[in-house]
């Protein structure tokens, strides 16, 4: 026991010392994002966590400026996709063309080819468009022709969508959705942010990120987030809370059994873990304790559970239901 407490002291100092351009980053990004503090710490969460992020919300809430600010902090490459109804695969990942001068096809990358890939409302294009995009995600690599090319790293997708009752949107397979680490749902800011943004808009200048790290430093944090101590208390509340999710009844919540159609995939447990240790990295500490994995739990669950009509019916949401699996799972 004195070894592991020994341990996790080593580990809190180192970092402690590594961990401190995650406050440089958020000071950066608070320069031109007035509020959305929840949005900014997911973003830098799941770019430490190598994850991928789903934002929902209605137009206009920044989600946009927030992933170009993040970009411009990381010395990072940034392409910008607007997702349409007649947008093809090839337009996202390159296509070959014919080169009279050489005489034979040449490969023409498409804009995937980027650190920060911002899908800009992914759910007005067709599913072929959204796998294409999926696909690069989760195999980090693109097939144009009869070769296969390494995507650059980091490699992040930010995908924004309006909520799904919008008129001329394709809802994601829950198979792809499943991909993204986090699905982020925004609210409106509250008056005073608001009044803040109006007179930063107005401004003779809108302010602009400085670059504060290079993307190897991005790679150096991610091995040092995964160190981060999480006891095998931790992991089994974390099993506890996706298999809540799959078989209530075993957890004292038979109200949910006919209202949960299936629950957190295997990926849930992954992203849950991998998120929470990350979490605990950017608050600087070297061990997780229960209140990172209640910090991301909504963010990494809420898109990973089917409902059934009647939680419709009775206007039951996979948040309530989250809310309620975490107030009922015992805390270690």
């Amino acid at each position: 026991m004195g070894e592991i407490a020994f341990q996790i002291r080593e580990l809190n100092e180192k970092i402690e010392r590594e961990s401190a351009f995650v406050d440089l980053i958020t000071n950066e990004i608070r320069k031109v994002i007035v509020g959305q503090k929840h949005l900014i710490d997911s973003l830098l969460v799941a770019l430490l966590s190598d994850g991928h992020v789903l934002l929902e919300g209605v137009p206009g809430l920044a989600k946009t400026l927030a992933i170009k600010t993040l970009a411009d902090t990381i010395d990072a490459g940034f392409s910008r996709i607007q997702f349409t109804p007649d947008l093809l695969p090839a337009d996202l990942i390159g296509t070959m063309i014919y080169s009279q001068k050489k005489e034979e096809f040449i490969v023409r990358k498409g804009p995937v080819f980027s650190n920060l890939i911002l899908a800009d409302e992914i759910n007005r294009s067709p599913a072929k468009v959204q796998s294409a995009l999926l696909e690069a995600m989760q195999e980090k690599q693109v097939t144009i022709g009869s070769h296969s090319f390494e995507l650059p790293n980091p490699f992040m997708v930010l995908a924004t969508q309006n909520p799904i009752e919008q008129e001329g949107t394709y809802p994601l397979p829950e198979a792809q959705v499943d991909r993204f680490m986090f699905k982020v749902v925004i609210t409106y800011p509250s008056r005073e942010e608001e009044k803040l943004i109006v007179r930063e808009n107005l401004a003779m200048e809108f302010p602009k990120a400085r670059t504060i790290v290079k993307p190897e430093d991005i790679q150096k944090a991610r091995n040092l987030a995964k160190e981060v101590y999480m006891d095998e208390k931790i992991e089994q509340y974390i099993l506890d809370i996706v298999f809540a999710t799959r078989f209530p009844s075993q957890y004292k919540l038979p109200q949910f059994s006919s209202l949960i159609s299936y629950g957190g995939s295997p990926r849930a447990s992954i992203n849950l873990a991998r998120a929470a240790k990350t979490f605990a990295f950017i608050r600087r500490r070297g061990y997780v304790i229960p209140e990172d994995v209640r910090a991301v739990c909504h963010d990494v669950m809420r898109h990973r559970m089917g409902l059934t009509y009647e939680a419709e019916a009775e206007n039951v949401t996979t948040e309530d239901i989250i809310t309620e699996v975490l107030n009922n799972i015992e805390v270690p």
